[in-house]
C-alpha cells in the first residue's frame, strides 16, 4: 500500500493504518521532541501530544508537503507548545534510553555524548532556536513564528548558543565543532 493510501485510511479511521504509519516514524517523532525537550520522561509525553494531535488532524492533510514534514512540524510546535505551558524545568541530564528505537547515527560517539550534554545545559531558549536551526534546518522566520519572537531574537539566540556551545565543549580535537553538530543531527 502506497504512503498515500496508507494516509487517506489512517484519516478515515482505519486503526491499521494509523499503525502502520505511527511504525513508520514514531522514531523520527520521538528523536526530534527529545531534542528539544532535554529530557526522556518530557519527550514521550510530547511525542504522544504530537501522534493525538497528528491523528486528529490526519483528515485535514492535503498532501501540499510530505507527510514527513507536515508531522516533524506537529511534533516540534506540540513540544514548544508543552514547554510554553510548564512552568518548571525538568533536569536534562537523563542519557537516551537502550531501548528507544531511532536511527544510527554516524560520526564519532564521543562527540556526540559531547554535544548532547553540551545542549542539554544551555538554556531553554538558546536550546531550542540552536536546534531549530542548527538541526532541524528551520529559517529565523520560521522560528520567530513558532516561538512567538522577532527573527533578530533567534539570530541573537543562536549567536549565543553557538558561543556558549563552542565554551561548553572546548577543544574538540579532532574536528570542527560545526562539523560535529551536522554529523550529530543526522
Amino acid at each position: 500500500m502506497s504512503e498515500a493510501q496508507l494516509i487517506r485510511r489512517a484519516g478515515d479511521g482505519d486503526a491499521r493504518a494509523v499503525r502502520a504509519l505511527y511504525e513508520r516514524y514514531a522514531p523520527r517523532v520521538y528523536a526530534v521532541v527529545r531534542r528539544i525537550a532535554g529530557d526522556d520522561d518530557l519527550a514521550q509525553d510530547y511525542a504522544q501530544e504530537a501522534w493525538i494531535r497528528a491523528i486528529r488532524a490526519l483528515p485535514t492533510f492535503r498532501g501540499d508537503s510530505r507527510f514527513s514534514t507536515w508531522l516533524h512540524r506537529i511534533a516540534v510546535n506540540a513540544a514548544l507548545q508543552a514547554i510554553r505551558r510548564s512552568d518548571t524545568r525538568a533536569k536534562r541530564e537523563a542519557p537516551m534510553p537502550d531501548a528507544v528505537p531511532v536511527d544510527p547515527r554516524t560520526g564519532d560517539a564521543l562527540l556526540q555524548t559531547r554535544l548532547e550534554e553540551a545542549l542539554d545545559r544551555l538554556p531553554n531558549g538558546m536550546r531550542q532556536v540552536l536546534i531549530l536551526h542548527d538541526v532541524e534546518g528551520y529559517t529565523h522566520e520560521e522560528i520567530g513564528e513558532v516561538l512567538g519572537v522577532a527573527s533578530g531574537t533567534s539570530k541573537s539566540q543562536l549567536f549565543k548558543a553557538r558561543a556558549r556551545m563552542r565554551s561548553l565543549l572546548g577543544p574538540v580535537g579532532h574536528e570542527d565543532v560545526d562539523q560535529g553538530v551536522e554529523a550529530w543531527s543526522t
